[in-house]
């Protein structure tokens, strides 16, 4: 570990050295550019031997002096990558160093028309912040809605790109978290959007069902009448909803609120989860409806 790092500072000095020597009126005229073509092989070699000590902030420092190096010689698309190495390495120190890089390379790569590219590293930003990484708030919810924000640019990216794929998987990231931060309206919007779009799919039809009962459990936090409403028109969109096992839940549980009976409410979700998990987004969603019931009980 010690020889890698002592021989990486070699290396960055290296650079440095080449660096100087290539500046002035004699230094530009004579090979001036090779030198920083080689001050920046000293650079990448110097990061690559910091990782291999797991010096990762000092490795993505180097990729960094490599990127701005690569953007002064007129070499976008190497800057980016260099930008993008940093990233990778800042992810195992410093996560907001990591943004700010990945934002780098993103500029460049949205100014070469490299949209796909741009797109994944939004993604990559989300990542971040919606694993609790990166700091910039009191909570949660900042890094929530900052992951929504760059979900949301990563899916207008791809979707530009033609990749709808991706687009639906970066916009159900963002129903997921608008739906845990109480935008329910927004969530719902995407996940009918979202199902609509699988309908036209024969591949991705059997997927609607999940989607559709995503967005009636979001209408429940909202409105029963609403979700009622709702839980019809997917059934004349999508006629195998009716028979699935979300759809025939969605009706009892509707049921069960307009009688206000909570103990039989937390029942059908008791009976559904035994056979079909429940993950933790609809636990939370399950028992928001539920303290619904409570609340309107107790006003009574």
């Amino acid at each position: 570990m010690a020889d890698n790092e002592h021989k990486a500072l070699q290396l960055m000095a290296e650079a440095e050295k080449k660096l100087h020597s290539s500046k002035g009126f004699f230094g530009s005229l004579f090979g001036g550019s090779a030198k920083v073509e080689d001050a920046i092989e000293c650079y990448q070699r110097a990061a690559n031997t910091f990782k291999m000590g797991k010096k990762w902030a000092a490795a993505g420092n180097a990729f960094c002096e490599a990127a701005a190096l690569h953007a002064k010689a007129g070499s976008r698309h190497d800057a980016a990558t260099s930008y993008v190495d940093a990233a990778n390495c800042y992810k195992k120190s410093d996560p907001n160093d990591a943004v700010t890089c990945l934002l780098k390379a993103i500029e460049i790569y949205t100014d070469m028309g490299r949209f796909t590219l741009a797109a994944k590293h939004h993604q990559s930003i989300a990542e971040l912040y919606e694993g609790g990484d990166c700091g910039g708030g009191s909570g949660g919810s900042v890094d929530l809605d900052r992951a929504i924000s760059h979900y949301e640019q990563a899916a207008d990216y791809f979707r530009g790109e033609e990749s709808n794929s991706s687009a639906n998987k970066c916009l159900l990231k963002v129903a997921q978290y608008a739906a845990q931060l109480e935008k329910y309206e927004k969530a719902v919007q995407i996940y009918e959007q979202v199902a609509s779009s699988s309908l036209e799919n024969s591949l991705l039809k059997y997927s609607a069902r999940e989607y559709f009962f995503r967005a009636a459990l979001c209408h429940l936090c909202i409105d029963l009448v609403n979700a009622q409403q709702a839980v019809q028109r997917y059934q004349d969109l999508y006629p195998a909803f009716q028979d699935s096992r979300e759809c025939k839940l969605l009706k009892v549980l509707m049921d069960h609120m307009e009688e206000e009976d909570v103990e039989a409410f937390t029942e059908a979700v008791k009976e559904y989860d035994s056979i079909s998990r429940l993950d933790q987004w609809y636990t939370t969603m399950l028992l928001r409806i539920k303290k619904q019931i409570n609340d309107n009980s107790d006003l009574r």
